[in-house]
Order: structure tokens, then sequence, then C-alpha cells
């Protein structure tokens, strides 16, 4: 049997004990996963063939992960962050089995529940109760195990009224609340979770952050995609951080946090430079236009000024938020 560590994670309002064994739950090795980006659309597959033995088919290469790799140990819980764009969902759709690496490899011990795009095999004809049973097929469950949890899904959805309503008149919230309830049925070994605790309104969101902190007393294994650093240091015990799809961080959550919050500002501040230049430019046309229509162009100086400005506050007020703790760390 592996030797079992105890570390205790405190978060505002309660404390987790983590369960971590030695053994490896999830290994990713030099994942590297390649799109070809077509740069013209194809509509039928004898158009495609036609374009490929005539050698018409251009594409440009896009590299969304290049050689990660980490590993995670039984009930650990890994954080992933970065900026849009970095690779987070990809990675977890790469290690939940959606995508195949174009190079390295990636092992999975344990059932996986794979919370990515809640609802994401839902027919709008059908009604709820019909996609609960669709989208557990979809997830792998057999019929049978979602009879036996219907009753609990419904519950947990809190659509108990609209079960029997085509999905199509479901707001985009109760379909996540739908997804979240069946998704988190299973008793998982390792759970991915891309952004799905801010799903819903700040009850179900309580309680849904409820329902996946119940599965860590489990000893679950944990992938969390979140750009809420609150909730990473609340949830997880390390984090990597992606930029373009390569690792350029990885360690503690206060650490990888740390880091991210620091990029994060540099962009504030470089998206609030490019406003201030923008708001320059727009004024020193603005003067010239009131050089030869006085009349017009006050009015309409002021409209724009005023909407560019608008955007520079809303950076400043971003920006403002990150200064008070720096202020209070040099003192």
């Amino acid at each position: 049997m592996s030797k079992e560590e105890l570390a205790k994670i405190e978060s505002n309002d309660t404390e987790d004990v983590l369960l971590v064994s030695d053994e490896i739950a999830v290994k990713v090795d030099h994942v590297s996963i390649l799109f070809n980006l077509n740069k013209e659309g194809v509509d039928s597959f004898k158009e495609y063939m036609i374009k490929l033995l005539k050698r018409q088919l251009h594409y440009d290469e896009f590299w969304a992960l290049t050689d990660v790799s980490f590993e995670l140990k039984k009930g650990e819980r890994l954080g992933i962050m970065g900026l849009n764009g970095a690779g987070k969902s990809t990675l977890l759709k790469t290690i939940a089995g959606v995508l195949k690496p174009y190079e390295g490899s990636v092992t999975v011990k344990g059932v996986i529940a794979p919370l990515l795009e809640l609802g994401a095999g839902f027919d709008g004809q059908y009604t709820g109760k019909e996609n609960i049973f669709l989208y557990g097929s979809v997830m792998g469950y057999s019929r049978e195990f979602i009879a036996s949890k219907y009753d609990e899904i419904v519950a947990f959805s809190e659509l108990k009224k609209f079960i029997d309503v085509p999905l199509k008149n479901y707001s985009s919230g109760m379909k996540a609340r739908l997804g979240f309830a069946i998704a988190t049925a299973v008793e998982p070994e390792v759970l991915i979770l891309d952004e799905v605790l801010s799903v819903g309104d700040a009850k179900f969101r309580a309680k849904s952050e409820k329902k996946v902190r119940s599965m860590f007393d489990k000893g679950v294994t944990v992938l969390f995609v979140s750009h809420s650093v609150e909730q990473v240091k609340s949830i997880c015990n390390k984090a990597i951080l992606l930029e373009h799809g390569k690792i350029i961080a990885k360690g503690t959550t206060e650490e990888v946090c740390a880091i991210y919050e620091e990029k994060t500002s540099k962009t504030l501040e470089a998206q609030m430079k490019d406003a201030v230049k923008d708001l320059n430019k727009i004024k020193n046309k603005i003067a010239k236009i009131n050089k030869t229509a006085a009349e017009t162009g006050e009015q309409f100086s002021a409209k724009v000024v005023k909407d560019v400005q608008v955007k520079v506050d809303d950076i400043n007020k971003e920006l403002g938020k990150a200064q008070p703790a720096e202020e209070g760390e040099k003192e």
C-alpha cells in the first residue's frame, strides 16, 4: 500500500483536509496539440477531395499546446491559470480524451468526470427529461445508471417544474444547471472543472461548489480552470500558469497566483496606455474639425471624447484594485 500524507488547505470559510497518495493519478508527458487553420472554407467532402488532389488546400499551423508536462498524485488539486487563449480548455479536453495529442501522451487512472462545456450534447427539441438520458449517454453513462440517479439529478438542478418542457425554452443558466447536475451524478476519481463553478445565480453557485467540495472528502483528484484567484487558492494546493500553450510557471497556488496577478496587472497597464493614445489621437482630430466646423464639431467632440474617456476610466478602476495591496506590502 502507498503511504498517505495529510495536508491542510485553509479557505475563507472552511478548512479542507487534502488526502494525497503516492500513486500517480494523472500524467501529462510532453504533450503538444496542433490545429490546422484553413484559409478558405470547404463545403463538401467532394470539394475537399478535389482540392486535396489538386494540392489547393492551404492552411496555417497553430500550436495550441507545446511540450506540456506535469504529474498529479491521487488526491491532489491542480489549478490551471492563464489569460484567454493560453490553452487551458484545450489542455483539459486533452486530459479528458476529447482531443488526441499530436505529440506526447496522457495517462489517467480512474473514472473521469469532465465538467467542460456543460450542455454541449443537449438537443433543444427534446424535453429536460429526455436530455438527461441523452446527455448521460454522451458522457458514457448507462441508461440504468441515469435512471437510478434521475430523481437526484432533477432535485439538484431545481428544474422539476420544467423537466417536461422542451430545452429550447430553457435559459442558458437552466441548461448549465441541468448539465452540472448530470455531470456530477457519477462518483469520479478524477474531476475536471472548466470554470463551471460560475454557472447559475449566487445561490446555485454556492450549491455547486458545496457539491464539488463533497467529492473532495473521498480523495478525488482535481484539475480546475478558473480566472478567479480566490477560487483557485481555496480549492487547489498547487497550480500551473499557461501562456501561448506553454507552462511558464508551476508551484504552490500562492506562488503561481502571485505571478498570474502580476501578468494581469501588466496587461491592464498596456490596455490603458493604448486607450490613452487613442484618446489623444481623437482629441487632435477633433481640434482640426473644430477649426472648420465649430457647431457640429463641438457636439461630435464631446461625445467621442466622453466615450473613450469612459474606457480609460474603466481600465484605471481595474488597476486601482491591485494598487492598495501593493502599497500595503511596501509599508
